[in-house]
């Protein structure tokens, strides 16, 4: 019978410690597998929290499936900043770039509503509304506006 084990990993940061370690030990894994699996599978997040679930088999064989971190972490990561604005409509802690909105929407678009970057970019800056981010140095909303009326199509067309 199968077990089922959740856990929040840095991405690329995995290691045998806690909480892979206790959870994965009285298991047929090698752990060591596993943790270099994750770590390769979850790389590109570089250090943020990724959501792991990790399907251990009787015999000793496993398989990985990695989730995507929330919007807000990615925007923290991509931008360098620990906490949100207390006043986001007011306050900014952080500038963004279209590409860089963009690389977060097509990090985040299998966990997201959206059919294409242009709206999974539009759900991003949704997220950075609400902590205080700019984009291209302006408010986020009228960013909205502009990928509303087309000004960004180019910058966010499927890659």
């Amino acid at each position: 019978m199968a077990d089922t084990i959740e856990v929040l990993v840095p991405g690329g940061e995995a290691n045998p410690g806690p909480p892979l370690g206790p959870e994965l030990g009285p298991t047929a894994v090698n752990v060591q597998e596993v943790v270099t699996e994750i770590n390769d599978q979850t790389e590109a997040f570089d250090g943020t929290e990724v959501p792991v679930t990790i399907t251990v088999e009787d015999d000793g064989g496993f398989e990985i499936e990695v989730g995507v971190p929330p919007t807000a972490a990615l925007v923290k990561d991509e931008a360098g900043f620990d906490t949100g604005s207390g006043e986001p409509h007011e306050e900014f802690v952080a500038d963004l770039s279209v590409d860089q909105i963009k690389k977060i929407a097509e990090q985040k678009k299998p966990d997201l509503l959206a059919y294409d970057t242009k709206n999974a970019a539009k759900e991003v800056v949704g997220t950075c509304t609400s902590l205080g981010v700019t984009i291209e140095g302006e408010d986020p909303r009228e960013f909205k506006k502009k990928v509303d009326d087309g000004e960004y199509d180019d910058e966010l067309a499927e890659a």
